[in-house]
């Protein structure tokens, strides 16, 4: 969509010229030998030259005992001191965001009083004109905002900076936060080491299989929606029953949704099929490709593929087009359909 809640700033991406990627993210081997070094409580220094992010990204330190050898940082300090200087950047231009809206909030009743049906729908275009109409709302809200985020795979580091612009100003106030994502957001250890942060009684996640797009509702009164799917333009809606009606959507799939502390979602039902792998059934019975489906369940495409292999497994199958008559005669959607109507909500 557009930079979520944040404000005007943005992750400064540094880059290595004979190892071009952004200091905030790591190469597959970087992954690799990290994990390696985990595992083993060490990794030899000259296996390390071939990926320095993990040195730049502070993942690895010399061996005291024998520079031939580098030892791992624990992934929780290493995201901690990532972290703490982003958070001071933020509070410092917090500070001059609520300078800025102390400015103009004697003009802000003159300009509601005014403002005619016609101005109900606002087209926001591009990414500075969105930032700052969702600074303002911010600003201005008080009690609640509900929010849908479906997963994104671009630039994870710079969701996480976006995330804590929009949470952190607004929990210190006392707004309560309610926000929806796709079970896959329970294997992201970003993600939950972020969520951890704001384990409180004023911040609520919970995550459903399937999310369309992203929502961000403030008090009850403002709603936006992206437009297009560069998240260039969007809708900034202010007509009482648009949002009201926005809201109950939300509140629709809230009821439904499973609090992010519960149990996993993923862990094989009666009969060894998932609760994911039954959505992956309905998406395929509907005839979506395997990209479509990752996309609309928030996972990589990869990962889509290997639940439809134990799918077809599960099932005995032999060829997708089997797989899908396969589905069809096990009755999987029937028995999705009647768990959805036994445990709904009120």
């Amino acid at each position: 969509m557009f930079r979520t809640l944040g404000g005007g700033y943005s992750v400064i991406n540094g880059t290595n010229p004979e190892h071009p990627h952004s200091t905030y993210e790591l190469c597959s081997e970087g992954r690799r030998l990290y994990a390696d070094a985990l595992r083993a409580g060490r990794v030899l220094r000259a296996d390390t030259e071939s990926a320095p992010c993990l040195v730049d990204l502070g993942l690895l330190h010399l061996d005291p005992d024998d520079d031939d050898w580098m030892r791992p940082v624990p992934p929780s300090v290493a995201l901690a001191q990532r972290l703490n200087p982003i958070e001071r950047e933020i509070t410092e231009h917090r500070r001059q965001s609520i300078a800025l809206a102390d400015l103009f909030e004697p003009f802000m009743d003159i300009s509601a009083q005014e403002t005619s049906p016609g101005h109900s729908i606002t087209v926001l275009e591009g990414l500075d004109r969105i930032n700052a109409a969702l600074d303002l709302a911010t600003a201005q809200c008080h009690t609640e905002v509900l929010t849908i985020q479906p997963s994104s795979h671009r630039r994870p580091e710079k969701r996480l900076m976006e995330g804590l612009e929009r949470d952190k100003p607004l929990i210190d106030r006392g707004v309560r936060i309610r926000t929806l994502y796709q079970h896959t957001a329970r294997y992201s250890p970003d993600r939950i080491a972020y969520a951890d942060q704001f384990a409180d009684g004023k911040v609520e996640y919970r995550t459903i299989d399937e999310l369309v797009e992203r929502l961000i509702i403030c008090d009850e009164t403002v709603a936006f929606l992206p437009v297009r799917e560069d998240r260039q333009v969007a809708l900034e809606l202010r007509h009482p029953g648009l949002v009201q009606y926005l809201v109950r959507v939300f509140e629709f799939i809230w009821n439904r949704a499973v609090p992010l502390s519960a149990g996993a979602p993923y862990e094989p039902a009666s009969g060894g099929i998932s609760e994911i792998q039954h959505s992956i059934a309905k998406l395929l019975v509907e005839g979506h490709v395997d990209e479509a489906i990752a996309r609309r369940l928030g996972m990589n495409v990869r990962t889509c593929r290997a639940h439809i292999a134990k799918l077809a497994s599960a099932l005995g199958s032999g060829s997708r087009a089997q797989l899908g008559y396969l589905i069809a005669q096990s009755g999987l959607l029937e028995q999705e359909t009647q768990s959805a109507t036994d445990g709904a909500g009120p």
